[in-house]
């Protein structure tokens, strides 16, 4: 048995070994083998994975987003050994140490501010992006209840939005496909009218449009006084709602109503944050500064799973008290874990020492180069694009914007051309997105492009 011939063997026997044991997420496992082929990958280097059957493929969507300097980045890994070989945990209850101070202490320098606004202030970790948003639904409600505004119990989230899958992310969230089943067990917020650009009226710019659908959240607030807890909005672009973009007028309008009516801003900036948008953060290229500012995904480069939940002073202050009803005892068993601490750590200093801002806008306008012919292709709604996050919506009919068929599953089917041609683009439903990590090179988007191209035709043909 030659090598080649040897992989394939392995790659076969590691996929019957999975599917007899393994329940992998956000997948109906009866598609396995067949109509969603399992990929077992051996390791991953910058923009590439390899297979143990030898294949290599683009990365394009960073492992659900959360890779941004590529697979085996030396400078984090190394960060990782190197504190492995010092402290690996400690409970974090009554106890602190280096990697978990210094990174509150960075997070907190590179928030976005707001002149007219006090900075974020105090750091809360946990371990994963569902898990900060729950920390700030409890913080908040939480923190407007010891101040004595006990009526403040409500939540409003955007249409369109995913916050995570935990019962309280999951109630914020308005994808049918994730939040049908679990209905009866979940919080009823309220739902505000999404200012997704996508949804603009005839001849209605996105700024206007994300004026309009400030006013009916505003009718929103006006409709519930004294009711709402917080607002929870993912600034600039709703990633798992179907990479769904909008303009900044729309956070700076929501600022605005939040501070009118004594409502706290959640940003949850846990796919867009790092660098995705253009700016460390999406809520910079708004001018405004959230009460609660929630991390993941990159925030490890990628390495290891954390999160982070900053906020203000005043939020932290509610809970100083003899009371320890009054405190907040949320937790969890990994909370400022030294070994992601220390990913978290060198991937911010990553940001400074290769200047990847500047890097990634010149990526960005290659990216939107790339990806302007698709603009017309007759299957092709939209393209759209936020800095290093591009969708390209897949339609049935470009000029009503009627989507295909359910049954004709158009993203698998460009999703199984790109995979066999050494490219991961996994859609959401009809939409394929570019969200490469932050190592991409021009050869790898121009690979990128072509074999999207294949696939969108690929996906569309009778």
């Amino acid at each position: 048995m030659d090598d080649a011939a040897r992989r394939l063997a392995e790659a076969r026997a590691w996929r019957d070994r999975d599917l007899a044991v393994l329940w992998h997420p956000c997948t109906q496992m009866k598609e396995h083998p067949d109509t969603l082929p399992l990929v077992p990958i051996r390791r991953g280097r910058g923009a590439w994975l390899e297979g143990v059957d030898g294949r290599r493929y683009l990365d394009a969507v960073s492992s659900w987003w959360t890779n941004l300097f590529g697979h085996g980045e030396p400078r984090i890994a190394a960060a990782i050994a190197a504190q492995a070989g010092e402290l690996e945990h400690v409970i974090f209850a009554g106890f602190s140490h280096e990697p978990g101070l210094k990174l509150a202490e960075a997070l907190l320098a590179a928030a976005p501010r707001q002149p007219d606004r006090p900075p974020l202030a105090r750091v809360f970790y946990a371990d994963n992006g569902s898990a900060a948003i729950e920390v700030a639904l409890k913080m908040s409600f939480h923190a407007h209840r010891n101040a004595g505004d006990t009526r403040r119990s409500r939540f409003i989230a955007l249409t369109n939005g995913y916050h995570g899958e935990t019962i309280g992310a999951l109630s914020l969230a308005d994808i049918p496909l994730y939040r049908r089943v679990y209905a009866p067990l979940l919080l009823e917020p309220l739902f505000a009218p999404s200012p997704d650009a996508y949804e603009a009226e005839p001849g209605e710019s996105a700024e206007a449009c994300a004026h309009r659908r400030a006013d009916e959240l505003a009718a929103i607030f006006a409709a519930h006084p004294g009711e709402i807890s917080a607002l929870v909005v993912e600034p600039l672009v709703q990633c798992a709602g179907g990479m769904r973009m909008h303009h900044p007028a729309y956070l700076r309008r929501a600022r605005e109503l939040c501070d009118a009516h004594g409502v706290h801003l959640i940003a949850d900036e846990i796919a867009v944050g790092f660098g995705r948008t253009g700016t460390l953060f999406a809520c910079e290229q708004a001018g405004i500064a959230p009460d609660f500012l929630c991390l993941s995904k990159g925030l490890t480069g990628g390495f290891l799973p954390m999160s982070a939940v900053l906020t203000t002073a005043a939020v932290y202050e509610a809970f100083l008290d003899d009371s320890r009803e009054r405190a907040f005892l949320h937790s969890h068993s990994y909370t400022g874990n030294p070994l992601g601490c220390a990913a978290a750590l060198a991937s911010l200093g990553i940001f400074a020492e290769d200047d990847v801002l500047a890097g990634n806008a010149r990526r960005a306008a290659r990216m939107a180069e790339l990806a302007a012919p698709l603009r017309d292709h007759p299957n092709v709604a939209e393209v759209r694009q936020t800095g290093m996050i591009l969708a390209i919506e897949l339609v049935a009919d470009r000029p009503t914007r009627a989507p295909f068929a359910a049954s004709r599953r158009a993203g698998l089917r460009a999703y199984r051309h790109a995979i066999e041609r050494g490219v991961v683009l996994r859609p959401l439903g009809d939409i394929l997105y570019w969200m490469p990590p932050y190592c991409v090179g021009e050869e790898e988007l121009q690979h990128l492009a072509d074999v999207t191209t294949t696939a969108i035709a690929a996906a569309c043909a009778d």
